[in-house]
């Protein structure tokens, strides 16, 4: 396995790339000018036929890295299913589907569809019966569209499976390699991963062929700006805590997380009620209902998005000021996760997490998987937001 290590300096600009000139239209319209580090390192070797491994943190730009190879080599005149890509959760199938129409945007006659569970079953079969070239899929909905005969998969040419590691680890496994045994076996298989885990490296060895790895550290230019705080709170002083923050006129844009569905729903109804602008995203809301907050939050319909972690990975919207942990996550890589959402297209970001003393051990696991160094701050006897080093006020004009 070969074992590339992108470059951390600026890449060249997508036009020293022997792409067409309607894809360089769209990337262009798109406000990108400079090609991320994934994208240099992948987009050559893709247009090459290899197989390959990317490691890469979240928000590098790794849908542009396979959605330009599979524009350019994709047959308009050929209405079977060539480019597939797969993933774990129906936020991010969207998100991707979006983002590869924009990219499609001046090629008419490239066809994308999205299937994923909980849309209607009707509406999706109508869109393959479209005969798209390109399908964004979750496995389980995919799986049920083949064993019905609605679409067949032996003419794909490339095979994405994207956030590979989240979704083997959501237990997609058996489901993934029923998927991939259905394509042709000269076919181009391409993984991208937040980490190398066992079920990645069995993927790997079992359906790539000598494929190339391609690993992309953290660096300054692909490790969000985030700064993280942690306020000491109690479980009964979270909610007075959390209407300081948004009070402070600071934060326009605002994502909430709470761990369960029932917390979320009863946090927002509080919120709507004391007269926020405010909404609410988790596990029993119908997938119409799902994509309807989402496209209100996107537009900026409402300025709070109370969630569970159902909305933690997936979501793209660029302009999420804060993140705020009204729980701390049960799993410590949802933390990551969760304020990822912030400090998005180069911009700024900030995180708050409220921790009672009950918490402060699982803080303690949560921080130490993060590699996170968060400042500390409190609130004093009068009520004021202070930094626990220097015991200024973190809010001077509150």
């Amino acid at each position: 396995m070969a074992l590339t290590e992108a470059s951390p300096q600026t890449p060249a600009g997508f036009a020293g790339l022997d792409i067409s000139q309607e894809v360089l239209r769209a990337v262009a319209r798109m406000g990108f000018t400079q090609m991320t580090p994934v994208q240099a390192a992948c987009i050559p070797r893709m247009m090459q036929g290899e197989d390959i491994i990317g490691i890469a943190p979240t928000g590098t730009g790794k849908t542009c890295a396979f959605g330009i190879p599979m524009l350019e080599y994709v047959s308009l005149t050929d209405g079977r299913v060539q480019e597939l890509v797969l993933c774990p959760t129906r936020e991010l199938a969207q998100q991707i589907a979006d983002e590869l129409t924009q990219l499609a945007r001046f090629i008419p006659e490239a066809r994308i569809s999205v299937i994923y569970g909980g849309q209607n079953m009707n509406k999706q079969i109508a869109n393959l019966r479209r005969k798209p070239q390109i399908v964004v899929a979750t496995p389980g909905r995919l799986l049920d569209h083949m064993q019905r005969g609605n679409i067949r998969l032996d003419a794909v040419h490339t095979m994405v499976l994207d956030e590979a590691d989240e979704m083997l680890k959501m237990g997609f496994v058996k489901d993934v390699c029923k998927i991939i045994e259905s394509t042709p076996t000269g076919r181009q298989l391409v993984m991208f991963s937040a980490t190398t885990n066992p079920d990645v490296m069995t993927i790997a060895w079992k359906y790539q062929q000598s494929p190339a790895e391609i690993v992309i550290e953290a660096t300054a230019e692909t490790r969000p700006n985030i700064t993280q705080y942690v306020i000491d709170s109690t479980r009964a002083d979270k909610y007075e805590h959390l209407l300081y923050l948004l009070d402070s006129d600071q934060y326009k844009r605002v994502m909430i997380f709470c761990n369960t569905k029932d917390m979320t729903a009863r946090l927002c109804a509080r919120l709507q009620k004391a007269g926020y602008s405010a909404d609410c995203l988790h596990g029993d809301l119908r997938q119409s209902g799902r994509d309807k907050v989402m496209q209100d939050f996107r537009k900026g319909r409402f300025e709070i998005l109370v969630s569970t972690d159902v909305a933690a990975r997936g979501i793209d919207v660029d302009d999420v000021e804060a993140v705020m942990n009204f729980d701390l996550p049960d799993k410590n890589e949802y933390y990551l996760h969760r304020i990822g959402r912030t400090g998005r297209a180069k911009r700024a970001g900030i995180s708050f997490s409220f921790v009672s003393y009950a918490e402060t051990v699982r803080l303690d696991e949560v921080l130490k998987y993060a590699g996170a160094q968060p400042v500390g701050l409190a609130f004093d006897s009068f009520g004021t937001l202070r930094r626990k080093a220097d015991d200024a006020p973190f809010f001077a004009h509150v």
